[in-house]
């Protein structure tokens, strides 16, 4: 199986699992009036919306590039992941405004062991959806599925906090049913809320980064100037070093100085290696070369990335002059 069919799968059984986890609480939830069961169902229904997302964004980033589309379609997974953090800041405020109003007037809440039951398949059917998720995600570098992973990951959380609660309020109401402790459910609601906020922030930063087309992390693009460094000193410098992520596609490009004599035969097969090299390290990765003569006269954005010594420098010089 290819990588973007792995990506197509796994994202609709978070799909799947999500619609079956939403109907469950919201079904549990208004059975037994826990507002913390029913923020669960909302937590999990915009989880749903955001897998539905991100299988759309799966489906359609991995078209190859077109007339319209000349750097192909990659951000729609950057998209598709700040769409998901602001689904879930709605989501949010609206558990809080619910749990807010249960502490304003506080119900008598019934049957919590269901409500813990439900949390407890919950979170042990999204541990085992998110930790796929992130397998997969993180072996194609799907931004999309990353994020609906992290979208599970906070909903086992806040399901593991919501049936202590639960579990809390049921145990009182055998060991001491004069303890009123039903507060604890919109208490817990307040805290997935606190929880899916952290998680919307860290998306939204995550997302919207590279549709800025911010560079590369530091450490891939160290990897490529290492790989620059190896050519020396037929490749007597550099400059002009740009590069960017569209979903899970890298863009790279940078000048390259060769000896002004180099034939372009010699010139081409320098930059074919080059490319070919670094799209083993990035599948898919776009690399655009371009070569210039090293003459030794060196303007300042040139001496940046020079590899020479300053002898060497004034040797190149000295034969351009000769």
């Amino acid at each position: 199986m290819d990588k973007e069919q792995r990506k197509r799968r796994v994202a609709l059984l978070s799909v799947f699992s999500n619609a079956a986890l939403v109907a469950l609480k919201l079904a549990v939830g208004l059975a037994i009036g826990a507002v913390s069961v029913l923020s669960e169902a909302i937590h999990s229904g915009v989880d749903l919306v955001a897998s539905g997302i991100a299988w759309y964004s799966v489906r359609t980033s991995g078209i190859p590039a077109d007339r319209e589309h000349p750097y192909g379609h990659g951000k729609i997974e950057n998209v598709s992941g700040t769409v998901e953090a602001v689904l879930i800041f709605l989501a949010a405020g609206w558990i809080v405004y619910e749990a807010v109003g249960k502490i304003i007037r506080p119900e008598p809440l019934e049957m919590a062991s269901w409500g813990a039951s439900v949390m407890l398949l919950s979170a042990v059917v999204n541990t085992v959806v998110s930790r796929k998720l992130f397998a997969v995600g993180k072996e194609t570098d799907s931004v999309a599925l990353i994020a609906d992973g992290w979208h599970l990951r906070t909903d086992v959380y806040t399901s593991a906090g919501v049936m202590a609660g639960l579990g809390a309020i049921w145990a009182a109401s055998h060991i001491a049913p004069g303890v009123d402790l039903n507060w604890v459910d919109p208490a817990a609601a307040l805290g997935v809320a606190a929880l899916i906020v952290k998680a919307a922030w860290d998306l939204t930063r995550q997302s919207a980064r590279d549709l800025l087309d911010v560079q590369l992390p530091s450490d891939e693009i160290a990897w490529i100037e290492a790989l620059i460094l190896k050519r020396k000193p037929v490749v007597k410098g550099f400059h002009q070093l740009r590069t960017r992520k569209s979903g899970h596609f890298r863009f790279v490009e940078v000048h390259l100085k060769v000896d002004a004599g180099m034939t372009v035969e010699d010139s081409h097969r320098i930059t074919q290696e080059f490319a070919r090299e670094i799209r083993e390290r990035f599948p898919g990765a776009s690399v655009t070369i371009h070569i210039e003569p090293c003459n030794g006269a060196c303007g300042e954005r040139c001496r940046e990335g020079c590899l020479l010594t300053e002898a060497e420098r004034v040797d190149v010089a000295a034969g351009r002059k000769g």
